[in-house]
């Protein structure tokens, strides 16, 4: 299947774009819609229906989601609304698509495009994928091949969750200069260095942008860079995703 429409459902906007799978490129414009408060379960899928009605889309899309997701339920909703834990995402937003659609963690969808298209295309060992944005989110690749639904975000860092010290949304509700979040954002890749020895962190979500700002401020034995795709990944991947499957099941 090589066009797929991808959704990358975040703590603060959703956004889409319809995808050439083989490639990675998107075919049109991303549209960016924000995530309802509360994000409860049918609010979300009233913006998943909003957006695949935006582009017009009736073939297969691949929908990425904030937190653990087995078998497109979910298990974990950290960033949304507690209502998500234990709803069938995949037929939820499914239904409300009208589409076949396949649902997975949004950091996870983020590195297989990014292995794929990104900083991590042909590297072996272990590669650490976070998105630093509402929250952190992880993925964790060994030779290519996925470890799905790390949640390494959650990791507590001075008697804090990870994500609570050193995501973007941290820096901006503490009013944090360059300096004093790059510190942070450093303690915590160093607690993942110890952890895991990566050979290669890729830092991606909206931040990536700005990469310049906080990278050279990093103190890592791993080599780090920010995601080729930049805020893109997670659609690119979604979209991946469902390709993937669908044509394993064809």
């Amino acid at each position: 299947m090589a066009h797929v429409l991808g959704i990358d459902i975040g703590g603060t906007g959703i956004k889409a774009a319809p995808v050439d799978v083989p490639t990675g490129k998107l075919l049109a414009e991303r549209v960016k819609l924000p995530t309802p408060r509360p994000a409860m379960p049918e609010a979300i899928a009233g913006v998943v229906r909003q957006l695949v009605n935006e582009f017009g889309w009736t073939g297969t899309a691949g929908i990425t989601f904030p937190g653990v997701v087995v078998g497109g339920v979910v298990r974990t909703a950290p960033n949304l609304h507690p209502a998500w834990i234990g709803v069938s995402a995949s037929e939820l937003l499914g239904k409300a698509a009208a589409l076949t659609v396949t649902v997975l963690n949004d950091a996870d969808a983020a590195g297989i495009a990014e292995m794929t298209f990104g900083a991590g295309a042909g590297q072996d060992g272990t590669v650490l994928l976070l998105t630093l944005g509402t929250g952190i989110g992880s993925a964790l690749f060994y030779n290519g091949v996925l470890v799905p639904n790390t949640e390494f975000g959650h990791i507590e860092i001075d008697g804090k969750d990870a994500e609570e010290r050193a995501s973007e949304r941290a820096r901006e509700e503490a009013d944090l200069s360059w300096g004093k979040w790059a510190g942070r954002v450093d303690t915590y890749l160093d607690k993942m260095e110890e952890l895991l020895s990566p050979d290669l962190i890729i830092i991606g979500g909206g931040i990536s942008k700005k990469s310049d700002k906080f990278l050279p401020r990093l103190t890592l034995q791993a080599r780090v860079v920010p995601a080729g795709l930049l805020n893109d990944a997670g659609i690119v991947g979604a979209a991946m995703a469902a390709a993937a499957r669908f044509d394993s099941a064809v």
